[in-house]
């Protein structure tokens, strides 16, 4: 496929797919955003409208554009309607695949012949999702790293049937983005995932176990190796269901006990202190929220 991509059906209306849409409406596509319910879509609704305000001052490059035209690119919906308009879809939902299959087999017959598959996944296999749909050569992972709006790099991933063309038409998507891809081959958790995760997990332990709390840890990372963010405030960024279920992903990917999650990580989901999203996790983000 050739010239500009116009219209991304993006699925999942959560962190990524929210900062997603607003990525994508800013660099000015057509953005169809999808989630189960209305409360979810008005709660990324209200997130794109504050992350649209604040772009510049955090730091968002590109040409400044009336944030209200901006807006009125992303159409809301909690239904597939649209779909056979787009040239690309990007999909964003919780990693449980059996979830994630049933949103391919449901687009697969609604998008155009030439409309691309990108999976946003942390550790499930691109080839597995291509096995799902009837174009396994126009899928790929696009690993997009949050905030979407201020990380210039992707990592791309290869799925066995993945072809040069598809990976050109994502590098043109990203291009059109002000952004960069970087290609790596199938393989769960990939390469940001497979070292970050274990990572976390690891750091989690070093509390669990009473070696160093959550702010000794993180300081040795930002002072030591000059880290922006330590690992357990990263962890609360990316949301700690979402470091648990990529971690059991590995595990099971590779049956090897070094991915075991930590009992402390499965400890804190269970009492749904997720980090940023719930207002505590490692750290505390209520006083944040409330000001």
């Amino acid at each position: 496929m050739t010239g500009t991509l116009r219209t991304v059906g993006v699925v999942g209306a959560g962190v990524m797919g929210t900062g997603l849409a607003q990525s994508l409406a800013q660099s000015g596509h057509e953005v169809i955003l999808v989630d189960r319910t209305d409360g979810i879509l008005d709660r990324a609704r209200h997130e794109i409208a504050q992350g649209l305000r604040f772009s510049r001052v955090l730091g968002a490059k590109g040409p400044t554009e009336d944030r209200q035209v901006v807006a009125k690119r992303i159409a809301y919906t909690t239904r597939y309607e649209g779909f056979d308009t787009v040239d690309f879809v990007i999909e964003n939902i919780t990693e449980d695949w059996d979830l994630k299959r049933g949103v391919y087999e449901r687009i697969d017959p609604l998008c155009p012949p030439h409309a691309v598959f990108a999976a946003n996944t942390s550790v499930i296999p691109i080839t597995r999702i291509g096995a799902a749909v009837t174009r396994p050569d126009q899928v790929l992972g696009m690993h997009f790293m949050n905030p979407v709006p201020l990380k210039p790099t992707v990592e791309m991933i290869r799925g066995h049937h993945t072809t040069d063309a598809t990976l050109d038409t994502a590098h043109r998507l990203l291009a059109q983005m002000g952004k960069e891809g970087v290609v790596v081959q199938d393989s769960p958790g990939f390469v940001s995932n497979r070292v970050l995760m274990l990572t976390v997990n690891e750091a989690v332990y070093l509390v669990h176990e009473g070696v160093a709390t959550a702010e000794e840890v993180d300081r040795i990372f930002r002072s030591c190796f000059g880290h922006p963010m330590g690992p357990l405030a990263t962890a609360d960024l990316i949301g700690l269901d979402t470091i648990l279920q990529s971690v059991q992903g590995l595990h099971t990917a590779f049956a090897d006990s070094k991915y075991r999650p930590c009992p402390l990580l499965v400890r804190m989901v269970d009492a749904g202190l997720l980090g940023r999203k719930s207002g505590r996790g490692f750290f505390d983000y209520a006083t944040a929220r409330t000001t």
